[in-house]
């Protein structure tokens, strides 16, 4: 039977770049991160962390089905508590909430409903733009340059008495990029002068550049601007759906006013028991670390353009129509990201297990060597 290495060192003359294998988990390692078993069809296609929940935050959930008859409230309570000492801001700054989407919709629909306008770039993530659409409000779009990063001045330009929001993605999905310290600093610094700025953070955790600023110090300082956060990456939790927002109470106190779907009582106590497991989180960041630097030795081979990504994914000049490239990576049991218009010769895709980057490895040299 042939082995992940021997069709490496066979595939098409790839020879010692990919040969290295993948580092060995230790016994405490696999006993504490390693994932359920290799599926039939490998998602790399939605940025999940495949190492999670850690057996830690597993346990907590098993512990937690006493308190299953109860309803959420005072435990969200405790976790909003947990995070202001975290974040260093007031209780009555973190809204908890069914997962950080659910918090881009509700913050969409409370300030930018009823032909209010939201400003941002394309492509993004779409979840507040397509719900706040549905209740009336505009997106003025604002496509990413060459390098697939924000035009923030162009952002700013845009700002008009009708703006009730700028969405910021960073670092940005699908992209992966990340806007320049000083440049993003300064300009939440200006433009929430003008309106609210909602800075999603999904993918925070995942960033090397030292010292990064989170626009949590915008909100200690008063400003109108609003963070997102999320335990489904980093903390591999995106079935339990908890996520938060964080905001000055005034404005945090606007958004409550909305109906805001709360998470669970077993997915609160796990995200307090995540919030403490140092070990899982580190662990998470270095093999995702690993996972991204195969992609990019992969692409580098095959002579792919990609960008180089401060998230759990990698956006890459696939060269392919991806509504193509999609179908035929699946047939060979690797589901990847959907179409990001107008990039449709671009594709995103997640990091997954070393296991499951071999996999892709493997599909993407028989694609491109057919």
């Amino acid at each position: 039977m042939q082995t992940r290495r021997d069709w490496l060192r066979s595939s098409i003359g790839i020879g010692s770049l990919l040969i290295a294998p993948p580092s060995i988990l230790s016994a405490q390692e696999q006993r504490d991160f390693s994932p359920r078993s290799l599926e039939s069809v490998i998602r790399l296609s939605s940025n999940e962390n495949p190492y999670g929940p850690s057996k830690r935050v597993q346990e907590r959930i098993k512990n937690s089905f006493v308190h299953s008859c109860r309803y959420p409230y005072a435990y969200s309570d405790d976790l909003a508590a947990i995070l202001a000492r975290k974040h260093g801001v007031d209780p009555e700054s973190i809204i908890v909430t069914g997962g950080s989407t659910e918090g881009l919709k509700i913050a969409g629909l409370t300030f930018a409903s009823n032909g209010g306008e939201i400003i941002s770039g394309q492509p993004t993530f779409l979840a507040m733009m397509s719900y706040a659409k549905q209740w009336g409000a505009t997106v003025n779009w604002v496509p990413v340059g060459a390098d697939k990063g924000y035009h923030l001045d162009e952002i700013e330009k845009r700002i008009s008495s009708k703006t009730k929001l700028i969405f910021l993605c960073n670092p940005n999905n699908p992209t992966g990029t990340l806007v320049p310290a000083k440049k993003l600093v300064d300009f939440c610094d200006s433009a929430s002068k003008k309106t609210i700025v909602f800075s999603d953070e999904a993918y925070y955790d995942f960033i090397e550049t030292p010292d990064y600023p989170s626009m949590i110090e915008g909100v200690k300082r008063g400003d109108d601007v609003i963070v997102s956060k999320t335990f489904s990456k980093v903390y591999g939790m995106a079935g339990l759906r908890v996520g938060y927002l964080i905001a000055k109470p005034e404005i945090a106190s606007k958004i409550r006013k909305n109906i805001v779907a709360m998470s669970n009582v077993l997915a609160v106590e796990a995200a307090k028991e995540a919030i403490l497991d140092e070990a899982f989180y580190q662990f998470s960041l270095a093999k995702n670390k690993e996972a991204k630097t195969r992609i990019y030795k992969l692409l580098e081979h095959l002579g792919l353009d990609y960008v180089p990504s401060h998230t759990n994914f990698v956006f890459f000049h696939s060269k392919k129509d991806i509504r193509k490239l999609g179908p035929k990576m699946l047939e060979k049991g690797v589901r990847i990201g959907r179409p990001f218009p107008p990039f449709y010769d671009w594709c995103r895709i997640s990091t997954g297990t070393l296991e499951e980057v071999d996999i892709f490895i493997k599909g993407m040299l028989e694609v491109y060597n057919a």
